[in-house]
Order: structure tokens, then C-alpha cells, then sequence
């Protein structure tokens, strides 16, 4: 079966936020030597988004 695409839409605050806190795990996974594979692919997916405006 097809895995389902989610679409999530951000204020630039709430991307920025994001990002901190997915770099924020990503330091404390170094910190105590555990793999941080997965967390750099959802660091680099959230860098890697598609800006789109929409109206509200």
C-alpha cells in the first residue's frame, strides 16, 4: 500500500521553530553517542521544503 503525503503548513516562526528543535534533539543525540541518521534526514527534509504562500 501507498504511504499517504501530509501536508503541513507553517508561519515562518513556527518553521523557524522547527528547525531549532529538530537541531536541538540532534545535538542531544550527539551528546550521548546515538545514531542521529534519522534526525539528520528530517533536519535536511525541513530545510528542503517548498515555500508557498497562501491566503488566510
Amino acid at each position: 500500500m501507498r504511504e499517504k503525503k501530509r501536508v503541513l503548513f507553517l508561519t515562518d516562526a513556527e518553521w523557524k521553530l522547527m528547525v531549532r528543535c529538530i537541531n536541538t534533539a540532534r545535538s542531544k543525540y550527539l551528546d550521548e553517542d546515538k545514531p542521529i541518521d534519522d534526525v539528520n534526514i528530517l533536519l535536511v527534509k525541513a530545510m528542503k521544503a517548498k515555500l508557498k504562500k497562501v491566503r488566510i
